[in-house]
């Protein structure tokens, strides 16, 4: 299971939010390429990025952090947030990104997913957002009554890469990762599960590594290790141990 640091951009800065909300923001850095280049340094062997600007938006906003976050590193990055056509996806894909995440089009714009995982095979992820098991969109802001497995299961046969599952309810809220639905939607699918969401300290890693045989590749951590609260270093040695 990878251990993945999280770097959320705002109008050009590292920050965090919680529970996804914009005006709730904690500013960690204004170079997030230094902050990138610090968790290769520690060891990631990947990062996950978020255009928290361009989520709102539904377009690119942070494209020149993303580039120099990027061009910084030797590790592949995954990016979502605002990403909602095929040209962003190329665009993207060509300035060194590894994968792309599609959110708000996975709801919105089925037949958009589908023809990007043919376009472009093992390189497009569909990013889940719930509350409560029920799947929102633009940036967290909307909310609908479809079933977060539902559209997962669907995603899958459009042949989409991984599913990044995170509960907004505990995003940035450093409360744990919530096993229960994480590992329901693993075991359900036959693509890999990435947990985002809640991670505040080993123990978290932990609970994490007691599901992993059902699908759970990878776990997405951002303020704890802003915080201080979860090492980046010994989480992987934990879940080496593993």
């Amino acid at each position: 299971m990878l251990i993945i640091p999280a770097i959320d951009l705002k109008d050009g800065n590292c920050v965090r939010l919680r529970q996804g909300r914009m005006e709730d923001d904690t500013l960690f850095s204004t170079d997030p390429a230094q902050m990138a280049r610090r968790w290769q340094r520690e060891g990631a062997r990947y990062l996950h990025l978020v255009d928290l600007n361009g989520a709102f938006a539904g377009s690119p906003v942070n494209r020149e952090a993303i580039a120099s976050i990027v061009d910084a590193l030797d590790i592949p990055c995954q990016l979502g947030g605002g990403i909602r056509s095929l040209a962003t996806i190329e665009e993207y894909l060509t300035l060194g990104l590894d994968r792309v995440i599609l959110g708000t089009v996975a709801v919105e714009q089925e037949s958009l997913v589908a023809e990007a995982a043919r376009r472009f095979p093992g390189r497009v992820c569909v990013g889940i957002d719930a509350r409560r098991g029920k799947v929102s969109t633009r940036g967290w802001a909307e909310e609908t009554e479809l079933d977060a497995l539902d559209l997962a299961r669907k995603m899958q046969d459009f042949g989409v890469a991984a599913i990044i599952y995170t509960d907004i309810l505990r995003d940035g809220m450093q409360t744990g990762v919530n096993l229960e639905e994480t590992g329901r939607l693993a075991e359900a699918l036959d693509i890999p599960v990435i947990a985002s969401g809640g991670i505040a300290s080993l123990e978290d890693v932990k609970q994490l590594l007691t599901i992993e045989e059902k699908g759970v590749t990878g776990a997405i951590t951002g303020r704890a290790l802003y915080e201080g609260t979860l090492d980046l270093g010994e989480a992987m040695k934990l879940v080496a141990a593993a």
